[in-house]
């Protein structure tokens, strides 16, 4: 075995012992006997404070979550997932995005399957934070009266991420946060099986998260993916004439001064038709 090679296998052995719950017998082939008990001691030392990292890193992302679960359990928990998920970058800021189906995988949660949206929501409130800034052009709203909305596109702000969820888990997570709605009144449509469609985003400097209509929801997930203003109507308006009665009232105009207001969305783009394909391309208004 070369050098390389070797480095290689004894670098492996070393995370495999940070990582798990016990010592890597692997890995002591690879000291020296005079040094071992030193490096054990390091090794447990380094172990300790993984899990003590692991324990903290979480419970920032996801502080809903340590209220809903408890912080006695959320801590093994965090280890637990430490070990079967252990971080790939050194910015602890980025793990923790699998926890959601960690968490729908447990069995011991599987009471609680809402938690697994819960955790969605929390992550994209803590991706958000740190999300690149998109830029305000009100001048480009001009498209709006100028342009065939199939022509035209809108752009959205920083940190845009949408879930429609069996459970209301906007207001669970807005709840807790924020005290609106109540504990109370949260609790009571999380028994009553309300479902939820849920928009985060960052107003400002703060992430936000709110419930939205079936219209709404369907409005920004064409616009997400990229498709023509009047492409997504088409899919709100389809939405608002199928679903409840808040959906039906859906009003565009209403709709976009809110979310320009709240920065949700920042502007109107024309799209670049390609010929050869019928996706679309944005360029600046």
């Amino acid at each position: 075995m070369n050098a390389t090679a070797m480095l290689a296998q004894e670098q492996h052995a070393l995370l495999r012992a940070l990582m798990g719950e016990r010592d890597d017998g692997n890995l002591w082939p690879h000291l020296q006997l005079a040094h071992a008990p030193l490096a054990r001691r390091g090794l447990q030392a380094y172990q300790a404070n993984g899990l003590a990292l692991a324990e903290r890193a979480l419970a920032a992302a996801y502080p809903v979550l340590v209220q809903l679960i408890g912080g006695e359990s959320f801590a093994p928990l965090a280890r637990h997932f430490w070990r079967c998920n252990p971080p790939v970058r050194g910015d602890m800021a980025c793990w923790g995005d699998a926890f959601a189906v960690f968490l729908e995988a447990e069995p011991q949660l599987a009471d609680e399957p809402y938690l697994g949206d819960v955790a969605r929501i929390e992550w994209a409130l803590h991706r958000a934070s740190t999300a690149a800034d998109a830029q305000p052009e009100p001048h480009s709203f001009a498209l709006l009266s100028a342009s065939d909305p199939d022509e035209i596109t809108l752009t959205l702000g920083a940190g845009v991420f949408l879930l429609a969820s069996a459970y209301p888990v906007a207001s669970i997570v807005n709840a807790h946060l924020v005290g609106e709605p109540a504990l109370a009144e949260a609790a009571a449509w999380l028994r009553d099986e309300v479902a939820e469609h849920a928009l985060v985003w960052r107003q400002g400097f703060k992430p936000r998260v709110c419930a939205m209509t079936e219209a709404e929801h369907a409005l920004l997930t064409a616009l997400q993916a990229g498709s023509s203003l009047g492409t997504a109507l088409e899919n709100a308006l389809e939405r608002a004439s199928t679903g409840a009665t808040e959906s039906a009232a859906f009003s565009f105009e209403q709709w976009l001064s809110r979310a320009v207001q709240d920065g949700v969305v920042t502007c109107a783009r024309r799209l670049a038709h390609s010929p050869s394909q019928a996706s679309h391309l944005t360029e600046p208004f």
